[in-house]
């Protein structure tokens, strides 16, 4: 199998009521910085409507070049970045990403605050819930039953994780490679175990 061209454009998505202010999301912007200073990084902050969100990200990123683009997300960003992968073609790595968002945040309906920054407030509508079933269904209807490969997708997968159900996100990431922790959590607390093997994935340029 010829391996996948270097990755020249990386784009991470955070997740829920979360920031690009996130441990994972410094550590990996850190690393870009310091050994792969050539590579376009964007960690954009994502607006809580997902319609507005997916608007940004597919804008943002219209001009990438599909074959060497690569996509990160953690939590409902793992959830953004398997969406974008399958409009695009581009590799993704999700960590502990989110299966049924429309689900699991529709108690989250109403005024949130920031994971970052306290003061900063949002609300998450109704609607949003709309929105996410509308990105589920795009999901099942472009992603076979077993839709990644290893060379095209990489996930990370706590046991531990407090939030979601390991073998959701299991299942979620059928056919690709797939790191699963035996314990950790949601925020993957020891990521900095998990980083090399995430990096090794991404082959970013030099």
């Amino acid at each position: 199998m010829i391996p996948p061209a270097a990755t020249t454009h990386l784009l991470y998505l955070h997740g829920f009521r979360s920031s690009p202010r996130s441990m994972k999301a410094q550590k990996v912007a850190a690393r870009v910085r310091q050994r792969h200073p050539g590579v376009t990084w964007w960690c954009p902050q994502l607006p809580p409507s997902p319609r507005e969100a997916m608007a940004l990200v597919t804008e943002g990123t219209a001009d990438w070049p599909r074959t060497t683009m690569a996509v990160v997300g953690s939590s409902l960003g793992g959830f953004y970045a398997r969406w974008l992968a399958l409009q695009t073609g581009c590799r993704a790595a999700l960590l502990n990403p989110a299966v049924f968002p429309a689900r699991d945040l529709a108690k989250y309906i109403g005024e949130q605050t920031a994971w970052h920054d306290p003061q900063e407030r949002f609300f998450f509508q109704p609607g949003f819930v709309n929105e996410l079933r509308t990105l589920e269904a795009d999901i099942a209807r472009l992603s076979p039953p077993h839709p990644a490969s290893p060379g095209r997708q990489f996930a990370i997968v706590a046991q531990g994780d407090e939030v979601l159900d390991w073998r959701e996100m299991r299942a979620f990431c059928a056919g690709g490679e797939l790191r699963l922790l035996p314990g950790s959590d949601h925020a993957i607390s020891d990521f900095d175990a998990h980083i090399d093997a995430l990096f090794d994935f991404l082959a970013l340029a030099t």
